[in-house]
């Protein structure tokens, strides 16, 4: 018996990854985040099997059900949104299956960041303008952050941030990162994306909170914040396609 952790993606059914459907489609025991899954992500679950929305059931009450599928033998697909290693709480899952010698396997799934930026349809990583990515999320009532994980270290960095959790706190991230990236800073804030009421609002670090207030957004948001995110055409192409530049794959310059 195993426990499959396994990444729906954002909200869209197809992009579910092809192990990840034909998992749901065979587990007898379906455990899904409804707050955060769409129903229709597992729909494909064999005839006659559990599935149960674990939004209103405690981590206890969880693991519970998971014993009970482990003593019967019956492998389960415990589907999280977007990829399993990010904000999915996991660890202490693992924690528990371990203690109990249960088997379980991770199946990565489409992160929400990499989904926002296809919706916005842009890269997040330009040279010369941003190569990295910081995911992090902002405290309020959530689990506290470790020390040195804060905005306003990471922005001294000038990397794309994805700030998870924020939207209800626009007015906090906005005081730590205007002193970094400057009021005019682009700024995307994603709603519920993959869903059918996905919603993309654009702005600036200085009025990127009017904006979603007008929305009236409080929640299932990502953040993204940075120079990327502009209309910026003055950048260098990557060295990934110069001619001037061989590699491995393209070892001579031509002529």
């Amino acid at each position: 018996m195993t426990v499959f952790f396994i990444g729906a993606g954002p909200g869209d059914p197809e992009l579910l990854t092809k192990k990840a459907e034909r998992l749901i489609g065979e587990c007898p025991v379906c455990l899904y985040a409804g707050s955060l899954v769409p129903a229709e992500v597992v729909a494909c679950a064999p005839e006659g099997a559990k599935v149960m929305d674990t939004a209103p059931m405690t981590l206890d009450e969880t693991h519970a059900e998971i014993k009970k599928a482990h003593e019967m033998g019956h492998n389960v697909a415990r589907v999280h949104s977007g990829d399993p290693s990010l904000y999915g709480a996991i660890a202490e899952q693992i924690r528990r299956l371990r203690a109990d010698g249960i088997d379980y396997e991770i199946v990565p799934g489409v992160p929400a960041y990499a989904a926002a930026a296809a919706a916005l349809g842009q890269e997040l990583t330009i040279p010369e303008i941003a190569q990295s990515i910081v995911l992090t999320r902002v405290s309020m009532k959530s689990t506290s952050m470790p020390q040195g994980e804060t905005l306003e270290n990471f922005a001294r960095t000038g990397a794309t941030l994805a700030i998870h959790l924020g939207v209800r706190n626009l007015r906090e991230i906005e005081r730590q990162l205007v002193p970094h990236y400057g009021a005019d800073c682009p700024v995307a804030v994603v709603y519920r994306v993959g869903w059918p009421d996905q919603m993309l609002i654009r702005g600036t670090l200085s009025d990127i909170r009017e904006k979603v207030r007008a929305q009236k957004i409080t929640r299932t948001a990502l953040i993204l914040v940075g120079p990327a995110l502009g209309e910026v055409q003055d950048f260098k192409d990557s060295a990934l396609y110069d001619p001037e530049m061989p590699h491995v794959l393209r070892p001579k310059v031509r002529q």
